[in-house]
């Protein structure tokens, strides 16, 4: 596992990633930016990032209306997409991160077969740029985001990852470290953001490691499911802003760094230990 975080894609950006003593990046090129001007930057942002040591390990685009009200594919989406599919293959970015809007229009069923249409088509382009598509968990614009959806779904598409965040699953009331047991051999991505609830209601998506997420039990879920993409922090609270958001980084980065099993560890095979 590489322990990251979101942000830019300016030098800036990764230089600010590299300084922080993190080995990876994630780019969310999201609805409000323009998906081919993204690509022109890619070979730019790929020298950025071997100048910096620092791998993008994955990046998506929320927020996106994929299908319209009579449950067609949006041609301009699709091709923002496919122009950021490009622009992970150029950088050398294996995964990508998108979701399927539901249409109301459409029953559930409908739905799902829709969704399926829509990322086979995604799945078939990326095939020879070496990048995996994945359905993030979470509800903007995307309904593709808990077992009810996965199941119908991802049984039809078995290379579908999936790019996951314990807090929106908190969020709908669900139980993470099943989903988490359940699904993580699908994983493909995983974000790292806080979350704090009191009396049932939100209160915060704190630091991680400073919140309410069974973080240690999470670490252990992934070790067994042999997970070994990006762990992606994403600072998200509108209370950790300013020098306090920035030592809450920092924090999170001490938290998880004991907790990520170095590449060139060295062991003994020994009778007397498992």
């Amino acid at each position: 596992m590489k322990l990251g975080i979101i942000n830019g894609w300016e030098e800036g950006n990764i230089k600010y990633v590299s300084d922080k003593g993190l080995e990876a990046v994630e780019f969310c090129v999201n609805h409000n930016y323009n998906s081919a001007e993204f690509l022109a930057k890619a070979p730019d942002i790929k020298g950025y990032c071997e100048k910096y040591n620092v791998i993008v390990g994955s990046m998506g685009r929320w927020g996106m209306k994929r299908i319209d009200e009579n449950g067609e594919i949006i041609p301009e989406a699709l091709q923002d997409d496919k122009n950021i599919i490009d622009g992970a293959s150029i950088i050398g970015c294996p995964v990508f991160n998108c979701g399927v809007n539901y249409t109301e229009s459409k029953s559930f069923y409908e739905n799902c077969e829709i969704a399926i249409e829509y990322l086979k088509e995604l799945i078939s382009y990326a095939e020879d740029k070496n990048v995996k598509i994945s359905v993030y968990n979470c509800a903007w614009e995307n309904f593709v985001v808990e077992p009810k959806a996965w199941y119908p779904v991802l049984s039809e598409l078995p290379t579908l990852g999936i790019k996951y965040d314990a807090s929106h699953c908190l969020s709908r009331g669900g139980n993470y470290l099943a989903e988490i047991r359940d699904w993580g051999e699908r994983f493909y991505h995983f974000h790292l953001k806080g979350a704090v609830y009191i009396d049932g209601e939100h209160y915060d998506d704190a630091p991680a490691g400073l919140d309410m997420i069974d973080w240690k039990s999470v670490m252990d879920l992934l070790y067994t499911k042999n997970y070994d993409g990006m762990l992606s922090i994403e600072p998200h609270s509108h209370y950790w802003k300013g020098k306090k958001g920035q030592w809450g980084v920092d924090y999170t980065i001490n938290y998880f760094k004991p907790m990520i099993m170095p590449e060139d560890y060295e062991y003994e095979d020994n009778p007397y230990m498992p």
